[in-house]
């Protein structure tokens, strides 16, 4: 192993606060085992629902005889965060690890410990998907999985009840417009029904944070956290019209996602990946669906690669299977699954995505909105290294406004030094 890689190690280790690292070999696998007959066993790590059915697995299995594959699927996004950030470096990690979007920027400091995309399969993703993922020394280190082009999912029945239109054409010119008017819509909302339309108040500053260019810090490391009006605006916004209208501070919860059986709420912002969750939450729910629209324009939310560390012991045989799922023919039936919007150019020309209908959501276009809704996106915010952390702050403070331990203004205070304490 290199140098600069030993010292990247060292340094996730002070992170980690370790006193011991025993590094596994630097590259592991080889040849292929499907190529040489030895049989592999593959673990995949991923979180949320990518769409990789036992069925889909299958397949590939199937392909490969000698290749077993071994799925082991976090809840959230932060547990997968966590566990790769503890074990890079160091072993204990899966064969392919999943990494969203949000901490990649924390990942690409350590590229030298994942094992590069092979030159060959560069060029297949959306420019910027793949840019994002690319280093300083031009090594591709993550698979494009998904994008999280937005629109908004609605409970046709709730609206109805409210005395709100409720057909998807009539949703789309109630929410056209800014964000604003999508609050000024949650008030009507409650005023119709007695409750909450939007699923929580942090998912709407997720939306809005996502259409800021320059959010936390800037690409010469000045941290503009605490004193960008745009960020102030968008907390203001939250507390004082998110949360009023808000069912839940968060998403995940197991009230939240017990919530979907019920009425707590009407609307979810809807990346692609997030239909998937909805019906699979609230499978004989027959009143959802998509208006093709999002406050303000355009919003992508999410999204993610699949990496593999460089240290595991199965190298050729991951890259040989984080190809074939990230390639278009499996990005289109992981939309088909679960609505994950594929990142592959190729996969936008595929008949089964873009004459796709989802008859959960009452027979919308999902593949065509999806389209519709990319092509909506005009800003890409810069995410450094230490994203992650300046937001997961500020969504705090929006969880303590929401349960009443703090004042808007001494959430955002105590926001602001913990920023200064990073």
């Amino acid at each position: 192993m290199n140098s600069r890689a030993l010292r990247r190690v060292g340094v996730l280790a002070a992170v980690a606060s370790t006193s011991a690292i025993v590094l596994a070999g630097c590259a592991g696998g080889g040849e292929p085992a499907a190529n040489s007959g030895e049989k592999v066993t593959l673990t995949i790590a991923t979180f949320n629902n990518f769409g990789y059915t036992d069925e889909f697995l299958q397949k590939y299995e199937d392909e490969n005889p000698n290749v077993t594959i071994v799925h082991n699927k976090a809840a959230e996004s932060g547990d997968a965060r966590k566990n790769f950030f503890q074990k890079l470096g160091k072993g204990g990690l899966a064969d392919i690890e999943a990494v969203e979007v949000d901490w990649l920027s924390e990942a690409m400091q350590y590229s030298d410990l994942l094992a590069p995309v092979p030159d060959d399969l560069k060029g297949r993703w959306l420019d910027w998907k793949e840019a994002a993922a690319t280093d300083a020394d031009g090594n591709l280190i993550g698979y494009g999985t998904d994008i999280g082009p937005q629109a908004i999912c609605y409970r046709a029945d709730l609206f109805e009840a409210a005395g709100l239109p409720s057909e998807p054409a009539e949703v789309e010119a109630l929410f056209d417009g800014d964000w604003d008017n999508y609050f000024d819509v949650a008030d009507q909302y409650r005023e119709g029904s007695g409750k909450a339309m939007i699923d929580s108040a942090n998912s709407v500053l997720q939306g809005i944070v996502n259409q800021i260019e320059y959010t936390y810090d800037e690409p010469d490391g000045t941290v503009i956290a605490t004193s960008n009006p745009e960020i102030a605006d968008a907390y203001k916004s939250v507390v004082e019209r998110a949360v009023p209208n808000a069912a839940y501070s968060a998403q995940w919860g197991d009230d939240w996602v017990a919530s979907f059986q019920g009425d707590d709420f009407a609307t979810v912002l809807c990346p692609g990946w997030m239909q998937g969750i909805i019906s699979g939450y609230a499978p004989d729910q027959a009143n959802w669906k998509i208006a093709n629209v999002f406050p303000n324009g355009g919003g992508n939310w999410g999204g993610s690669y699949l990496t593999i560390p460089a240290n595991g012991k199965n190298v050729a045989e991951a890259q040989k299977l984080a190809d074939w799922l990230s390639a278009p023919e499996q990005q289109v039936e992981a939309f088909l699954n679960v609505g994950a919007f594929p990142s592959q150019v190729e996969a936008y020309e595929n008949a089964d995505l873009t004459a796709y209908v989802n008859d959960y959501f009452g027979g919308a276009k999902t593949g065509e909105i999806g389209a519709d809704r990319a092509e909506a996106v005009t800003v890409q915010p810069y995410k450094s290294a230490n994203y992650f952390k300046y937001h997961d702050a500020l969504q705090n403070a929006v969880n303590r406004v929401f349960d009443g331990s703090e004042s808007e203004s001494a959430a955002w205070d105590t926001w602001v030094a913990e920023v200064e304490a990073f």
